[in-house]
């Protein structure tokens, strides 16, 4: 009587072992289903972010261009100015030259002149705002990069040890309840026994005295 007893108890804890293994089973399987669908949003955002990483850098890129092309024709003009109040020859040509103009042609040339003065300075104004602008554009797409990278990092190790997980679980369902109980039986026994021979007192192998 008592060893059924004893056998329906193992059969009912063997069957809780086997209920709450296919919890953590189950609880498993939601864990990585969520890693696994919040990593591809991470990864969808990160494509979208490498994408306007690649159009900032682009329209950086250009604005630098520009600029420069600017920075060569004011050196241009400057140049000019220079040759011409440096050189009196190349003065007294170019006033002869205006000489030979009339009034309305000079008010003209000078408006002309200044219009042209105020736009490339406008412009050379405009162009550097825009690169400031863009430039902390750029940054802020770089560090949400670097944060989305570092976040999927983050997911993958946390999916990896899920993985672990399930596999540890499936080789203890592959090995059994039988063979999990007797291992861990095994361990608890060589224990004892380790316990066992601390606490033995150590016999004394003087030989006896005979009287």
């Amino acid at each position: 009587m008592a060893e059924i007893d004893l056998r329906n108890y193992e059969l009912s804890q063997l069957q809780a072992e086997v209920e709450q293994e296919r919890e953590v089973k189950e609880m498993l399987k939601d864990s990585v289903s969520d890693l696994r669908s919040t990593l591809a949003d991470l990864e969808k955002r990160l494509n979208s972010v490498d994408g306007e990483e690649n159009e900032w850098r682009t329209r950086y890129e250009t604005q630098l261009e520009l600029n420069e092309q600017l920075e060569k024709q004011i050196s241009v003009v400057q140049e000019r100015l220079e040759t011409l109040r440096g050189n009196p020859s190349d003065r007294l040509a170019s006033i002869r030259s205006y000489d030979e103009m009339s009034e309305d042609a000079l008010r003209q040339r000078l408006k002309l002149l200044s219009a042209e003065k105020c736009g490339l300075q406008s412009q050379l104004k405009d162009f550097q705002i825009r690169i400031a602008q863009e430039g902390k554009t750029y940054q802020k797409v770089y560090e949400e990069r670097r944060a989305y990278l570092a976040e999927i990092a983050k997911l993958s190790s946390t999916l990896d040890m899920s993985r672990k997980q399930q596999m540890v679980q499936a080789r203890r369902k592959a090995l059994g309840p039988d063979k999990t109980r007797g291992q861990e039986s095994m361990r608890q026994h060589s224990s004892m026994m380790k316990g066992s021979d601390k606490k033995a007192p150590a016999r004394s192998r003087l030989p006896r005295l005979k009287h």
